[in-house]
């Protein structure tokens, strides 16, 4: 089992809506790099529910990979934000995942603690111009992250 982190911004969809929904497809991302992380992920790893764009961010829960190895279907739909016109069915560039809740932290915990608990080298979360929204996690780091909320 792996550990990530993964970033929405809570008014889009949140801790809350996954906790509502129990499942979801992580869809729209159209980094490469956070795309290949993706591709990485296979059933039961767990990933940290990162909530950015709100004040403060931080980590608000934790879920768990159900299902890896899903076409975005985002990437088809020329309706959609995400729509990419250079991928097809035959030749798909944007890769996913299906995410289950498990369960959400009795607080935030914030960016600001997470910089002050863990190096750059340690949290790829931490280190200055990152702006992934895919991310891994050290074991070791996410035993202490766990340990942060009592877990």
């Amino acid at each position: 089992m792996r550990y990530w982190l993964m970033k929405s911004e809570p008014e889009v969809y949140g801790i809350a809506d996954l906790e509502r929904d129990r499942k979801t497809i992580w869809d729209g991302i159209r980094n490469y790099q956070a795309r290949n992380f993706l591709r990485e992920m296979q059933v039961g790893d767990l990933a940290f529910f990162y909530h950015s764009q709100s004040s403060p961010p931080g980590i608000a829960g934790l879920m768990r990979v159900a299902q890896p190895g899903i076409d975005d279907p985002t990437q088809f739909d020329a309706q959609s934000q995400y729509y990419d016109p250079k991928s097809s069915l035959d030749s798909p560039r944007w890769q996913t995942v299906r995410v289950e809740f498990v369960r959400s932290f009795p607080a935030l915990i914030p960016l600001e603690q997470l910089r002050q608990t863990f190096s750059a080298e340690e949290l790829l979360l931490v280190r200055r111009g990152n702006r992934l929204s895919v991310m891994p996690v050290p074991e070791d780091v996410a035993e202490k992250i766990l340990a942060m909320v009592g877990q």
